[in-house]
């Protein structure tokens, strides 16, 4: 049962996945940011959109942060920074009350904290698991999100109803809670050196070309996601010319089938190799989209969904455990940190990109697009050599579990069994 093998986790994951969840049910801001500047700050459509666009670059930059300081600091510090500079932005944005640029530097720090806080994340479950326990690991991590993203704009609505200060106060609280929760239960990182980094495998003699590879090429995957988000509401109320309330219809499929099928997908993921697994991701990305190209309507849209949804889960979990799997332990941070560019990149570019085919050409041409970019993404990983990650192998020998490793360079298994409750 999945709650049995919950509870096998370290205590501090437990903790982890419970304050990450509270984390994005808390996002009450960015998902109706535009719509305080407009209503809130009086500004005009465009110029919001050019703050929103300015300010995302702290999603890059915070991805590129989170790496150094958890390998300079620790992964709980990384996270603990994350959370504070949400807070800290927000907070500004709330009470200040200055010219336009202001707002693009507040967002800036909010959403620095908002891109360090997740590739932190990934490293301390790399840190704290065995490596046949990552696959379920970050399923539950990808899962909770996902709850969290489902509530949080929902709570958020309501609460920018009744004030955008109950708003901003809100999303702010659900950041301090979770610090506190992360301060008091993770246990601090058990730093002994680079002396003491323990190498995966042949990482330390070969490289990490393979890890780096694939980790870049996961942007052809990224991309249809982030592409979605923007061409899927116009296409919804400017082609079909259905309400924007449908909208939200498709972000409430793709969260009950994450919540449904995540841990029953991750059973079979374990006993199937990397390349495999990520050329099945690409296929179901394809699918889905080609459901939309060749047959755009509304139910096409839905029926959408929940196709591309399964390649979504798939890659979120064989990324970073691939990354785990055969990254000597003290770059492990820089390499989920690349992992949260790689979205934070396509975030920037690929609503701009979509925007100018778009206008020249239409929406068709968008799909198209969108389309093109996981067989791409297919035929790239077929030619790719892709080691078999540990779990997989373990799975397809039967061998049983390995004990967990003697405590990391950078957050020790032992730390957390320190903290763990008696059952």
């Amino acid at each position: 049962m999945w709650w049995t093998r919950f509870k096998e986790l370290p205590f501090a994951l437990r903790v982890l996945f419970l304050a990450s969840f509270v984390n994005r049910a808390g996002m009450f801001v960015f998902p109706l940011l535009a719509v305080y500047l407009v209503r809130g700050k009086e500004l005009s459509p465009g110029e919001a959109g050019l703050l929103i666009s300015i300010g995302s670059t702290g999603l890059l930059v915070g991805s590129l942060l989170s790496g150094p300081v958890c390998d300079l600091r620790g992964r709980r510090t990384a996270l603990l920074t994350a959370l504070l500079l949400n807070a800290a932005g927000y907070l500004g944005l709330a009470v200040l009350d200055g010219p336009p640029w202001t707002y693009a530097v507040l967002l800036f720090v909010a959403l620095v904290g908002m891109g360090m806080f997740g590739p932190a994340s990934n490293t301390l479950v790399a840190d704290l698991t065995t490596p046949e326990q990552r696959p379920f690991a970050y399923t539950i991590s990808y899962v909770g999100n996902n709850l969290g993203m489902g509530v949080g704009p929902l709570l958020g609505g309501v609460a920018a109803a009744y004030s955008y200060h109950v708003m901003f106060a809100g999303n702010i609280l659900a950041g301090l809670a979770c610090a506190a929760m992360i301060a008091i239960w993770v246990p601090k990182d058990r730093r002994r050196g680079a002396e003491g980094t323990r190498v995966k495998g042949r990482a330390g003699r070969l490289g990490h070309g393979h890890v780096l590879l694939l980790v870049l090429v996961s942007f052809l995957y990224v991309v249809p996601l982030i592409g979605l988000e923007y061409a899927l509401p116009l296409a919804v109320t400017t082609v079909l010319h259905e309400s924007a309330g449908l909208v939200g219809t498709v972000y409430t499929i793709n969260s009950v089938v994450v919540v449904a099928f995540g841990l029953v997908l991750e059973k079979r993921i374990r006993e199937y190799g990397t390349k495999l697994l990520l050329l099945v991701a690409g296929l179901l990305w394809a699918l889905g989209l080609a459901v939309i190209v060749f047959a755009f309507s509304l139910p096409a849209i839905l029926l959408s969904t929940v196709v591309w949804t399964f390649g979504e889960i798939i890659v979120s979990v064989v990324v970073p455990t691939y990354v785990a799997d055969h990254v000597e332990e003290r770059r492990v941070g820089g390499f989920m940190a690349l992992n949260g560019f790689v979205l934070g990149l396509a975030r920037l570019v690929v609503p701009v990109g979509l925007g100018v085919i778009w206008t020249a050409h239409g929406h068709q041409p968008v799909f198209v697009t969108l389309l093109a970019a996981p067989l791409a993404g297919m035929a790239v990983y077929a030619l790719l050599r892709i080691r078999p990650s540990v779990s997989s192998k373990g799975a397809a020998s039967g061998s049983p579990p390995t004990a967990a490793p003697a405590a990391p360079a950078d957050a020790g298994v032992a730390a957390a069994e320190a903290v763990r409750p008696a059952n």
